[in-house]
This record gives C-alpha cells, structure tokens and sequence, in this order.
C-alpha cells in the first residue's frame, strides 16, 4: 500500500503529463478530500499508508482530474472570501478575479439599511460574500437559472445569511423596485473567444459564459434597463472581460453614468468597471 506521500508525488507527475495546470496542488487537494483532512494536516501524515478503499477513491478522483473535470466540482464546495459555498456541475465557478471585485468594490459599499442585487448570481458567491461583511445591507441574488438559483440559495442557508432570491432574466422580475448597489459578473465570453479557452472551462454551463455581440450582450441590456431599477447615486460593480474595458466605457457613455472608472485585476488587464448613477444629469 502507498503512503501520502508516495500517493501526491506519483499523481503529482500523473496530472502534469496530462496538461493539469497546478498539478501538486491538485494532487494535495483530492488527497485531502479522500482522506477527510485540510490539505495542509496531510504533511503531519506524510509516511501515513492508505487503506485500499482510500487509495481507489483516490486515483478515481485523479484520473477525472487527468481528463480535466474542474477542481472545484471534484471538491464540490470551496471559499469565497469568509464564505464556504457548495458547488454544482450546473453552476459557474467563482474565480479569483471575482473575489478581487468584491474586494475593490466593498471599499465603496457602507454597512447601512440599503439595497444591493447581485445579478447573474450563479453560486450566491458576490451577494453572500457582501451581506456576511455588510449584514445591515438588504440583498436580493438573481439569476435566470434555476440551477443557480437553487445552489446560491443552498449556499445562504449554509452560511445562515438572510438574503432573497429571485428567478429573474437580469432585471425583468424587479419591477416597482430600486436598488442602490449592484454586482453583476455577467456572461462576458465570446462566441469566437470560446473554443480557445482552457479544457477546464468546457465542463461548466455555457450559458452562464458564453453572450452575444463580441461578450458584450449582457452590458448593453443593463445600460439600457438599469436607470428604471436605480436610486440617485446608486452604484455599480460589473466584471468585464480583458479586452472589454474601452467598449464597455463607450457602452454607459451618457450623461447619467458618472465616476466611471475601468480598474485592472493583479495581472494589469482590464477586469471590472465601475460607475454611479444620476438621475438628474446636467
């Protein structure tokens, strides 16, 4: 029988002949998942031998790791700044780049009795974050899916927040209502740009990648429906492709958008685009 650590090293070179990127790390983590242990207790067990029943359930897990299935649907639950949210194959999976939008964005959303919508909510991952830092703000999580819906609900309830959820194709179902808050990490990929993306990415819904003119779909219905559902000043946090920040500018181009601001991720591309509503322009 293997140990640990014969168990990581011969998966380690496995996944890497394969392609995985991050292949030790990978390794570490179904083996922790297997084992029932934190990643980082496996080094406390280093010469530990598995039981044979450990060891299949392991190279099960890296063999569908080999073929590229996404870490995260392996693991089926991962952090989200100070949120543990469970993960389904029907759902997007959070990215970095998004944990670093909230960050930026939480520098300009008080914690006071206000309404903040995370739209295209997928896991809940961008509303739960903010209501767990900012309980006193009222969140609402929308998404189109059901699928989604369901799991960012799930994920509420896992992180005994108190938010709404509610089945909306972007802003068709908040009629009547205003908010002073949005995030929304849209579909933003194009129909060109999808095929080249890595193999990991092909296991998740499409839908929630994929938009229509160039990725650039999603921005237009909101600059054009997004004045109806806003208070004066309200704020707004969307993420953004690499290449979208100019086109997105040109987008929200009339007077009432105002402190429009495109900010980078820690690569220096273009991610997130920032804006404030008037409702009252010069």
């Amino acid at each position: 029988m293997p140990s640990v650590k014969e168990l990581i090293e011969s998966s380690t070179i496995f996944l890497e002949k394969r392609g995985v990127p991050s292949p030790r790390l990978c390794a570490e983590e179904l083996l922790g998942l297997t084992l029932d242990q934190k990643r980082g207790d496996l080094f406390l067990n280093w010469d530990r031998f598995l039981k044979k029943e450990e060891e299949e359930r392991y190279h099960q897990l890296v063999r569908r790791k080999g073929l590229r299935e996404p870490l995260g649907y392996l693991l089926k639950e991962m952090e989200f700044l100070g949120c543990t949210l469970s993960l389904s194959p029907e759902v997007f999976i959070p990215r970095f780049e998004t944990e670093i939008l909230l960050d930026l964005a939480l520098k300009e959303i008080p914690d006071q009795p206000k309404t903040l919508w995370d739209l295209c909510t997928g896991t809940g991952c961008l509303g739960l974050a903010t209501k767990k830092q900012r309980p006193n703000l009222q969140v609402t999580l929308s998404d189109i899916s059901e699928h989604a819906l369901a799991c960012a609900q799930m994920n509420g309830e896992k992180n005994r927040l108190k938010v709404d959820c509610i089945k909306s194709d972007l802003l068709s179902e908040f009629r009547g209502r205003k908010a002073d808050f949005i995030l929304c990490n849209p579909p933003y990929v194009s129909e060109k740009e999808y095929p080249y993306l890595e193999r990991e990415v092909h296991f998740e819904p499409r839908k929630a990648l994929v938009a229509k003119n160039r990725g650039l779909e999603f921005y237009r219905r909101l600059a054009l429906d997004l004045p109806n559902f806003l208070t004066d000043g309200a704020n707004i946090f969307l993420e953004i492709g690499q290449n979208q920040g100019q086109e997105v500018g040109q987008i929200f181009n009339q007077n009432r958008w105002k402190r429009k601001r495109c900010k980078k991720d820690w690569a220096g591309k273009d991610r997130f685009f920032f804006l404030e509503f008037c409702s009252h322009p010069l």
